[in-house]
């Protein structure tokens, strides 16, 4: 059983309404809503880090094709090797529906 570090009423109010969202729409108005664009496009870059990372390219390439820094960069691979596997199930799952870019 998994036991999430960040756990509280707070967050497990969020994962629950993440869980709530039907499709991309929704995903797009409630993100929009709850974050900045900042916060956004941070999160979605960490995520297109991650995929270029399982697909093992290199830092520079990252870097110079995402923009993110090599700190960010670093913190997604260690995320990917030592974390929660939260990146991998959402890969994983997207993969099988051909959903990542190639």
């Amino acid at each position: 059983m998994f036991t999430p570090k960040i756990r509280t009423e707070q967050t497990d109010l969020l994962m629950k309404a993440v869980l709530e969202l039907k499709d991309e729409e929704d995903a797009y108005r409630f993100f929009e809503d709850v974050c900045t664009i900042t916060e956004l496009k941070s999160i979605a870059q960490r995520l297109e880090v991650a995929v270029m990372l399982r697909k093992e390219t290199t830092y520079q390439v990252i870097a110079k094709e995402t923009g993110a820094s090599t700190a960010t960069i670093s913190r997604v691979n260690r995320a990917l090797t030592y974390g929660a596997d939260g990146y991998h199930r959402v890969l994983d799952a997207m993969e099988k529906k051909n959903e990542l870019p190639e």
